[in-house]
């Protein structure tokens, strides 16, 4: 692990002469988490698998951040990916694909193992590479969701994938301590991972769940980046999953 630097990345206000990786943070929660930290003065560096995605990202985020186009699903860009980089202070696993929903008799087996793929795999192999590069008090952060807590029918891929993540953020934060492991645990959040939804039925299901949450609305990327914010932040959490469900749990 590279321990070279003394200063604490926990604990701290802000995220002043701080790097942050977010891979996956070139669009929706994952962007929206590289603006939040930018703003605080981090110097971030975004990834995606997709260069069109990278292109954009970087036009809206501070001129200091870099962008990588990277195969998140595949061990030896990742690996590569993290031997350029050098060290840095805060890993968050944003990346993902629009949800795959729909009943188990017509699931698509090679398209649920492509999914698995970007969001389990990509995320430990993420971890397995970037972590010997996180500087002393840094952090992972993780993404799961809600889907595996309380899935509705045809849920089937998506909660199965959730529940895999939050079992190894326990796992991660018990094997690479003191190195902070935790994961964000979002409800329905407005953003691209919704796409594969006919826009109608999609605005429909935004407007329905909103109604029923606590909080009467479905949430947006700017609230979740708050929360991977705090978990990078406070210095004291590990092997925790974070739910940011608008109430969803409760109603």
């Amino acid at each position: 692990m590279e321990n070279n630097e003394s200063g604490k990345a926990g604990g701290s206000t802000t995220f002043s002469g701080q790097r942050v990786v977010i891979l996956g943070g070139t669009s929706g929660v994952g962007l929206a988490t590289a603006e939040a930290a930018a703003q605080e003065g981090a110097a971030v560096v975004v990834a995606s698998s997709r260069q069109a995605s990278v292109d954009r990202a970087i036009a809206r985020l501070p001129k200091s951040a870099e962008g990588h186009l990277v195969d998140l699903s595949s061990e030896q860009p990742i690996r590569d990916f993290f031997g350029r980089i050098g060290a840095f202070d805060h890993l968050v696993f944003t990346a993902g694909e629009a949800l795959r929903l729909g009943p188990l008799e017509s699931t698509d087996t090679d398209a649920a193992r492509k999914f698995f793929n970007l969001c389990y795999w990509g995320a430990l192999m993420a971890v397995k590479y970037g972590s010997p590069h996180i500087r002393r008090g840094g952090s992972i952060t993780l993404t799961t969701g809600t889907a595996g807590r309380r899935p509705e029918k045809g849920w089937t891929v998506a909660a199965s994938i959730t529940g895999a993540m939050e079992s190894l953020t326990r796992a991660l934060a018990v094997e690479l301590a003191p190195i902070r492991v935790n994961a964000v645990c979002p409800g329905i959040v407005r953003t691209e991972l919704w796409s594969g939804i006919p826009a109608a039925e999609r605005e429909a299901l935004f407007e329905k769940t909103g109604k029923s949450l606590l909080v009467g609305r479905v949430g947006e990327a700017s609230d979740l980046a708050q929360s991977y914010l705090f978990l990078m932040r406070e210095g004291f959490s590990t092997g925790q999953v974070v739910v940011v469900d608008g109430g969803g749990a409760l109603v």
